[in-house]
């Protein structure tokens, strides 16, 4: 009698579209990625020192501050907590491994029929060069709860994290998620969203920061109702690689989405540092059961410099037509030479002008963020670019 040998194939499980994809916390039940592979293909995984692998240097406890009004409960719990679970699971070897490594967790939790008048801070600080860092966040807001959620990223290291959220039937909630890493660290971040019933997420992500930066949202929707709008700004030097890949997953009917990303990259011809790159891959799912969806998806890029490379995917994919609206648009370019020449025919110099153009671009998404204090830092933070740039 012969013996079968049947070798599993580790996180390939079928699925028919990017809202399907295999989960696991566990890292072993993925494969090591290759440059081919389609998630992957925009970021050169020889920058992820060994995230991506399992050859990271020596793991320490990540620096996790949470700063909140009274009332907001935080708990450090063990990795294994299930509670950290309550929005889904990893979908990529990167986020498995934070599961896997994590030395903890944090939960944070807005009570229900609270509201906040006073933001909830959650600061991650990198613990310096020659470590990894690795750490798992819940934010979860209750029903009818009402919040803005800071979550920044600051200093150096190589960390890579799962900070998900859970808002609440009813619950309205503003997220800004802020990369300010200092300019040699390497992060990538996953975030799992799941959204109830008549709920509202503004979700906003700043990338300036870091050597190489990842940040993938994922936003499902638990009942009719939620209302969500991801939006981002991000703008790299030579030497910097940032990449934004996202996906709203309408699987119930009646909910809304708006996606709205802007960048810009520049390059340095007297560096040695690699160009200057971004990716941005947006991925909208509309489910056959998912009636009354109203989704729109917008990437502008700016391209300020020679040598620099911006990369734009808009994915939309729709299985009903019983649907409100959905488009998308993506645009990689320089600027508008009428803009330029308008300005330039009130007095205003070549440069200046240019620096205004710009700042107006990006403040279509800044001037969204509810808190003025970071906004206005914000803002700063692009002048900032401006004054250094090569235009």
């Amino acid at each position: 009698m012969t013996e079968t040998t049947v070798d599993t194939v580790k996180a390939a499980t079928p699925h028919n579209t990017k809202g399907d994809l295999f989960t696991s916390f566990n890292v072993e039940d993925f494969a090591i990625p290759g440059g081919r592979d389609e998630v992957w293909r925009f970021i050169s995984l020889r920058r992820l020192r060994g995230l991506h692998n399992g050859t990271f240097a020596e793991v320490v406890e990540a620096k996790i501050k949470v700063e909140g009004p009274e009332g907001v409960k935080v708990e450090q719990v063990t990795p294994d907590d299930d509670r950290l679970k309550a929005a889904g699971g990893p979908v990529d070897r990167v986020a498995a491994q934070a599961w896997t490594s994590a030395k903890s967790g944090t939960i944070v939790t807005i009570p229900a029929d609270t509201v906040l008048r006073e933001p909830v801070t959650i600061t991650i600080t990198g613990a310096g060069a020659g470590v990894t860092t690795f750490g798992t966040i819940l934010i979860e807001a209750k029903t009818h709860a009402e919040a803005t959620v800071l979550v920044n990223y600051e200093g150096t290291g190589t960390h890579a994290d799962n900070v998900n959220w859970v808002i609440g039937d009813g619950a309205r909630v503003h997220a800004v998620v802020d990369t300010n890493w200092d300019s040699d660290a390497v992060h990538l971040g996953s975030q799992q969203i799941t959204v109830g019933r008549d709920a509202t997420l503004r979700h906003t992500v700043a990338a300036f920061g870091g050597e190489v930066v990842r940040i993938t949202p994922r936003v499902g929707f638990s009942a009719p109702g939620g209302d969500v709008e991801l939006t981002g700004v991000y703008f790299a030097d030579a030497g910097q690689y940032i990449e934004n890949r996202l996906l709203v997953d309408h699987s119930v009917p009646n909910c809304r989405s708006n996606v709205l990303y802007k960048g810009a990259l520049q390059g340095d011809r007297s560096s040695d540092k690699p160009d200057a790159r971004t990716c941005w891959v947006g991925d909208v799912l509309i489910r056959a059961n998912a009636q009354g969806t109203d989704t729109y998806e917008t990437n502008r890029n700016l391209v300020l410099t020679d040598g620099a490379r911006a990369d734009a995917v808009p994915n939309l994919e729709i299985e009903t037509g019983e649907i409100a609206g959905a488009g998308h648009a993506a645009t990689v370019g320089r600027f508008d030479d009428d803009q330029i020449f308008y300005l330039r025919s009130r007095g205003i110099p070549e440069q200046e002008a240019t620096r205004l153009i710009i700042r107006g671009f990006f403040n279509e998404v800044l001037n969204m963020i509810p808190v003025e204090s970071v906004r206005d830092e914000l803002i700063a933070r692009v002048s900032g670019e401006l004054e250094n740039a090569h235009l």
